[in-house]
């Protein structure tokens, strides 16, 4: 793949992020708040002791309006449980967040972009993303840039996927990033357009410290 241009870090400016004579203050304070939503749908518990059993403990079908709770050992990635989904349906439009990546996982995207597995993708990363894993940064931004997503760089730690396909919306919520790591992790896939929207309005409603898409446009159904 093409090596993307590279964001210069002098260009992200982060001292101004806060500064109210902008405007900034008042955006942060109406958007990047704290929001709940209360669920009663049906519960399932599942321990999943290695990704091969990931299909065993789930199921091979979700059903609509159900949350999964799955706990692993140590030896299921986040992006496993995206693959699992995407196993069941293709995506209209799905959001990811996570405070880094993988470069195989960030490829990984774009050969699901490529193969309309996933129409439309946004990505939304932590502070540190741009310097700390410029590779990832450059291909993320020439991939989703591509498919009119975005790569949005902000002070994020939260772990999340949220879509909507043929068959039904979901969220993904895990302590999880998208990489290999060797701990013990929760994960909650809930199916549930009101999950999806949940976490979609609240993402899309982020301003990036980089500009290199500031002529992005959400992703509307």
């Amino acid at each position: 793949m093409k090596k993307a241009k590279q964001c210069d870090p002098d260009d992200v400016d982060f001292s101004n992020w806060y500064d109210p004579e902008k405007g900034v203050e008042k955006t942060i304070a109406e958007v990047i708040k704290a929001r709940a939503v209360k669920r009663l749908e049906k519960i399932y518990t599942r321990r999943a002791n290695g990704e091969k059993n990931l299909l065993d403990v789930l199921g091979s079908d979700l059903q609509e309006n159900a949350s999964y709770h799955v706990i692993s050992g140590g030896d299921i990635d986040s992006l496993s449980y995206l693959m699992y989904i995407i196993a069941q349906q293709n995506l209209d439009y799905c959001l990811l967040s996570t405070w880094c990546m993988a470069l195989p996982d960030v490829l990984q995207f774009g050969t699901w972009l490529n193969e309309g597995k996933i129409k439309r993708l946004d990505a939304y990363v932590g502070e540190i993303f741009i310097n700390s894993y410029p590779e990832c940064w450059g291909n993320l931004c020439e991939i989703l840039k591509a498919h009119g997503g975005r790569v949005c760089v902000f002070r994020n730690h939260s772990k999340v996927f949220a879509g909507t396909g043929s068959k039904f919306s979901f969220s993904v919520e895990s302590s999880a990033n998208i990489n290999t790591n060797p701990r013990t992790e929760n994960t909650i896939i809930t199916t549930s357009e009101i999950m999806f929207r949940f976490y979609k309005d609240f993402f899309d409603g982020i301003n990036s410290y980089d500009r290199t898409f500031d002529d992005w446009e959400k992703w509307t159904a």
